[in-house]
């Protein structure tokens, strides 16, 4: 699964997107930069939370102990490489399982699925959830270069097959921690159109500023849950 693409001046009509003219650029400088950033910034955090991380692993198992602590899946990044994503479970040991009994339940258009009130989910999981605590582990997914702080989520290979050819312009970056649709207030009420739209325009307006404020933003929502 890999998309080609050139390493600069692509450009895709506005039928793609029915507001505005997708166009990338590599931009070499900030994505060295930014690369240099993730490098740094991950590694403090990772030493100054491997206690809390076995804390939480702890509670987790104390909880359920049929499933490691962790959660690993596969997920498209970059140029539709794969790579295994690593999270805090919130789940039941056969969440996997369960889904394909889920599926009538979906609440999300478009390729993806999400449950307000999912059964699946446990209670040290909703409180990891509710705090955002459990994408942590992603720290290590941006160290070792499969992620960086800010970018567009990585989405399931299976979502991926079924992108549109404009959905899959969100994966000409590298995904990320945080994003526009992160970022927005009561983001889980976006349509899947509107979610795309944001990670294509993240992707021509992406900076040093435009991180730092989407980073600092959500360090906002994850204070105020205003965007939750």
């Amino acid at each position: 699964m890999a998309l080609e693409v050139e390493k600069k001046g692509l450009s895709v009509g506005k039928d793609l997107d029915d507001s505005l003219e997708f166009k990338y650029e590599a931009k070499p400088v900030y994505s060295f930069f930014k690369r240099m950033f993730d490098i740094v910034v991950s590694f403090i955090c990772i030493v100054f939370l491997l206690i809390p991380f076995a804390v939480i692993s702890l509670i987790i198992l104390i909880e359920d102990k049929e499933a490691p602590p962790i959660f690993v899946q596969k997920r498209v990044g970059k140029n539709g490489r794969l790579f295994k994503i690593y999270k805090f479970r919130t789940m039941c040991a056969n969440a996997e399982d369960k889904l394909v009994e889920l599926q009538e339940m979906n609440e999300a258009d478009g390729p993806v699925f999400k449950i307000k009130n999912d059964p699946r989910i446990t209670k040290v999981g909703a409180a990891l959830r509710a705090s955002n605590i459990d994408e942590l582990p992603q720290l290590f997914n941006i160290f070792l270069g499969h992620m960086s702080f800010v970018g567009p989520r990585p989405a399931l290979p299976n979502e991926v097959e079924q992108y549109r050819p404009q959905d899959k312009l969100r994966l000409l970056v590298i995904p990320g921690l945080t994003c526009y649709w992160q970022a927005t207030k009561n983001r889980n009420d976006i349509s899947f159109d509107e979610w795309m739209a944001l990670d294509r325009k993240y992707i021509m307006e992406r900076g040093v500023w435009v991180d730092i404020k989407l980073i600092f933003k959500t360090f906002l929502f994850l204070f105020n849950k205003s965007g939750y």
